[in-house]
């Protein structure tokens, strides 16, 4: 379980980004960060990585613990090999490389050779389009198939947990909700999730809890179906609908991943 517990965090030592935030993503479950650009959503997601200082930002208060060791401090490498893996907003994969030494990158700090391999077997019946173009240069791909791959390098280290940083951002509208049967399908096989979405229909149709951040500090939490029909949700992320959404995204949806060719 990962626990937060009244973070602050600021850049520069001035611009203050999280505000007391305190949120827990239990074993096993799916739980979405929702909030406008600015609400602190990535500097969240920076912290629990342990990437914050890479953005010239620091933890004043609180605390970030996963399976009860404290996450806070550690270098980004500690904190995968402890089974918190982050994929970052905008991709960022290893463009001139090949999908396939895309996936060999992710898996580095993997020592177990069985492990590895499942982890690679795993990558390929969940995103069949990268088996199928593992030679070719990842920077040719479209951008639903790089975020394919930038989820599959991140899965090679056999995540506990997967941070998901705006997955949706940037894609074909009938790609988002791919993005959903994605997370949910990854969550069946195991693997908790914490997703932050600026995209609200499809991130709560695939969460069991989510949080709202409005100026660095949660505004509204709760189980993601209650929080959906609520007022401020619907007026605030919902009410206008969201483009690129073709409707929630249910928990027990097909997988229609061999398709996915925006």
């Amino acid at each position: 379980m990962l626990i937060i517990d009244s973070l602050r965090v600021t850049y520069g030592g001035a611009v203050e980004a999280v505000r007391g935030v305190t949120m827990e993503v239990p074993d096993g479950k799916v739980v979405a960060v929702l909030g406008s650009n600015g609400a602190g959503k990535s500097t969240l997601l920076r912290t629990i990585s342990g990437t914050l200082r890479l953005h010239r930002g620091r933890v004043d208060e609180g605390s970030v613990h996963f399976d009860g060791e404290a996450l806070t401090g550690r270098d980004p490498g500690q904190i995968v090999r402890r089974g918190v893996v982050q994929v970052p907003e905008g991709r960022r994969i290893f463009g001139r490389l090949t999908v396939e030494e895309n996936l060999r990158a992710g898996g580095m700090g993997n020592r177990d050779r069985a492990a590895k391999a499942a982890a690679h077997a795993r990558v390929h019946d969940l995103f069949p389009v990268l088996a199928e173009r593992s030679g070719q240069r990842a920077g040719l791909l479209s951008g639903g198939e790089q975020q394919m791959l930038a989820i599959g390098r991140a899965l090679m280290a056999s995540p506990k947990l997967l941070l998901l940083d705006e997955p949706s951002l940037g894609l074909a509208p009938r790609v988002i909700g791919q993005i959903g049967e994605v997370v949910a399908e990854i969550n069946r096989q195991g693997t908790s999730v914490l997703l932050v979405e600026q995209n609200a229909t499809m991130a709560l149709g695939v969460a069991d809890l989510a949080y709202v951040l409005d100026v660095g500090r949660v505004s509204l939490s709760g189980p993601a179906e209650e929080l959906a029909r609520t007022d401020e949700v619907q007026r605030l992320y919902l009410g206008h609908g969201d483009p690129g959404a073709s409707g929630p995204v249910g928990r027990h949806s097909r997988r229609t991943l061999s398709r996915w060719t925006a």
